[in-house]
């Protein structure tokens, strides 16, 4: 069976694929992913197959930065727009049994429809996001409807119209980020990891160095070793932080988050679901999008808190993180979520239901 990926440029939308992806290689399958071409090598480094397909884009200098959802969703319908032509090149010259794309990525279902190949949908995300859909139709026409969609989230956690979703295990994928010998060891002292992700701390300034300086200075009062996971580039931008940084930096969140006694979070799914993977507690601080839901079922379940951006202060902060690390309920409600995603099936028992999907 041939299987076509398909992901827009950015690395909290492509990484959930990895696993997807290498479970049918290891199955005998052949697999190809196609992006466009800035974001080849992020690919390649995963060792996939990759295909350039469609015109270089920036979406953050596209949507300006944080919007609507169906401001969000426009955006991503230009470069599904865009990028049409190639991807029905590519689905006609690969000619794939399948083709799996992630839910912002609109090119594929449209190419995979107009060749009568069958579309599975990757969804990350607990809000339905119907905006955000609605808002890529207006640019590339209707979209057609998946076959199946895939979610990583414990049902429990889900809202009522993804119930009827097929299950998949969270399996976190960090690029190529290496391990830190420190991490593998006991934390000498509690261990606050402060993450937001791969998208937001390119926002510029404004949307990261006024968020997450102030708040170390803060936490530093907590008497907790605190880690910075960031691109290398963005956290050259920062000034000194404060002795309590243990490391800032690009850290592999599978490998460091089981040493954590607490997370903080702008509430992408990548961080989170990891953070709920390993049973830590987070302190989530929704941006834009899917991040509110996302928070909000992180809260549903007990293991964690969340405040809004109105409601943010370095003081809010600090209080919160001292509830999620004096009460011990918190910790245990994530531990019975980590137990609830590892009974989810793996990619691996995922490769039968795409069989079927591909006929």
């Amino acid at each position: 069976m041939r299987v076509l990926f398909t992901s827009v440029a950015l690395p909290g939308h492509f990484f959930p694929l990895v696993p997807i992806a290498w479970a049918l290689r290891a199955a005998g399958h052949e697999v190809l992913v196609a992006v466009p071409g800035q974001f080849t090598a992020t690919v390649a480094r995963a060792g996939l197959p990759v295909a350039s397909c469609g015109p270089e884009a920036d979406f953050v200098a596209l949507s300006g930065g944080v919007g609507s959802a169906s401001e969000h969703g426009r955006v991503f319908g230009r470069l599904a727009a865009a990028g049409l032509p190639g991807m029905r090149e590519l689905v006609r010259d690969f000619r794939p049994g399948l083709v799996v794309s992630e839910r912002a990525e609109f090119a594929g279902p449209i190419a995979a429809a107009g060749h009568g190949v069958p579309q599975v949908e990757y969804h990350w995300g607990v809000a339905p996001l119907i905006d955000y859909r609605d808002g890529a139709a207006e640019v590339t026409g209707p979209i057609p409807e998946p076959a199946e969609r895939l979610n990583p989230w414990p049902p429990r956690l889900r809202l009522p119209y993804a119930l009827s979703h097929h299950s998949l295990r969270h399996v976190p994928y960090n690029g190529d980020a290496h391990v830190p010998r420190w991490a593998l060891a006991p934390a000498p002292r509690p261990r606050i990891c402060v993450t937001m992700g791969t998208l937001l701390p390119r926002l510029g300034p404004s949307g990261v160095r006024d968020l997450v300086l102030p708040l170390l200075e803060g936490l530093a009062g907590l008497g907790a070793e605190i880690l910075v996971a960031v691109d290398e580039a963005v956290a050259a931008t920062w000034p000194p932080l404060p002795g309590a940084v243990r490391a800032a930096g690009r850290l592999p969140l599978a490998q460091v988050l089981p040493g954590c006694s607490l997370v903080i979070s702008h509430g992408g799914q990548g961080g989170l679901l990891t953070a709920l993977a390993a049973g830590c507690p987070q302190l989530v601080l929704p941006q834009f999008d899917d991040q509110f839901d996302n928070a909000e079922a992180v809260v549903r379940s007990g293991a964690g808190l969340s405040l809004p951006p109105e409601a943010f202060s370095v003081a809010a902060v600090v209080e919160r993180c001292r509830e999620l690390l004096g009460d011990p309920a918190y910790a245990s409600a994530a531990g019975r979520v980590a137990a609830e995603i590892r009974a989810l099936p793996s990619a691996w028992e995922t490769v039968g239901l795409l069989r079927k999907v591909a006929g």
